[in-house]
């Protein structure tokens, strides 16, 4: 990939992103592939794909985070119930509607549970200046209970 500022050296992928997005969208479904800029491409599949991971992981720890402070955090539950479980819900929703897009990320989410769900208990402590401990160190539920809109509301 050039990276040149120099503007005479700037590929149309350094100078409009948008610009060569299409030319290449066009290149590709006309059939001129020996026109597509191939290594800018790729790594902007690469990159494409990594961003889903970090969004379904991002998720996963927000909705195991609310489901935390829901269960065990209960001098707050009564004044923050209701945003809570807005919560739970939209990123149940999100994280449902990932996978819908891209089925294939079920193994990862599978993969990165524990790891995420030790994050959330860390985090769920710090917001709530609570104890670690007070959160569960075993998952409060698998993931297809985390994920089921009638479980733990």
């Amino acid at each position: 990939m050039v990276t040149s500022t120099d503007p005479t050296t700037q590929t149309l992928y350094e100078q409009d992103y948008y610009l060569w997005l299409r030319t290449t969208i066009n290149q590709l479904r006309t059939g001129q592939f020996s026109a597509v800029d191939l290594e800018n491409l790729l790594e902007e599949l690469e990159t494409l794909g990594r961003s889903q991971k970090r969004a379904i992981k991002s998720l996963l720890r927000k909705l195991l985070v609310h489901l935390l402070k829901l269960k065990c955090w209960d001098s707050e539950r009564e004044r923050n119930q209701g945003h809570w479980q807005g919560e739970i819900r939209t990123f149940r929703r999100e994280i449902k509607d990932e996978l819908k897009d891209s089925p294939s990320l079920k193994p990862y989410i599978l993969e990165i549970f524990d790891e995420c769900y030790q994050d959330a208990r860390k985090e769920a402590s710090d917001r709530s200046q609570l104890a670690i401990d007070i959160f569960p160190l075993i998952p409060i539920g698998s993931l297809e209970q985390i994920l089921d809109e009638n479980w733990f509301r």
